[in-house]
């Protein structure tokens, strides 16, 4: 059940962030203050660092609790699903987690045009794979004491540059091209498969 707290909590995120995104669109992220944000969204700054730890996580969101979710949903896959198709899996729940494909699309385009927000976006994305790994190395079956399973790493690293891929070319194209669909062509180009 949802109490009023929460939503009250709800309200105020989705206004500050809101907020950010318009005045990140209208005058460029670099250029957008905290104190502005806060200012024009009706909150104090110490408020809305309560909900937003820093600047660069009104873009990007709480990467650790995405990472947390992508790791998670890999590891609930069936046995029989391929390593391929659990990252897929996880790749799918984790885009629609936390935004509608509108502010996804915002959010993108900001983090593919701002130097700074796409090396933090690449860092958390690094430590992402490194959490996936062992568990891409489990469903390949490699034990956990055999050492290093270079596949599992491959694995990963292809499925994150299919992904970033796809998702730089959507965000290219307005959110016009099926962002699924233009996964599947960079790990068919990759794999071989077609």
């Amino acid at each position: 059940m949802t109490t009023l707290w929460d939503r009250s909590r709800q309200a105020a995120v989705q206004e500050i962030l809101d907020t950010a995104v318009r005045l990140f669109a209208e005058q460029g992220y670099e250029q957008t203050t905290i104190a502005q944000i806060a200012r024009e969204a009706g909150v104090s700054q110490r408020s809305l660092f309560r909900y937003f730890g820093t600047k660069e996580d009104l873009v990007c969101g709480d990467q650790d609790a995405l990472g947390e979710l992508l790791k998670r949903t890999v590891e609930q896959q069936p046995a029989t699903v391929s390593a391929w198709d659990a990252l897929r899996a996880g790749f799918e729940t984790v885009l629609t987690a936390n935004h509608t494909p509108e502010r996804v699309l915002e959010l993108s385009r900001l983090i593919f045009n701002t130097p700074s927000l796409r090396a933090r976006y690449i860092e958390k994305r690094l430590n992402w794979q490194a959490q996936l790994v062992p568990v891409v190395q489990a469903r390949l079956g490699t034990a956990p004491g055999q050492g290093p399973d270079p596949r599992a790493k491959a694995i990963v690293a292809t499925v994150f540059a299919c992904v970033d891929t796809a998702s730089e070319l959507w965000a290219e194209h307005e959110g016009r091209l099926d962002l699924t669909d233009l996964y599947d062509q960079c790990l068919t180009a990759v794999r071989g498969d077609g």
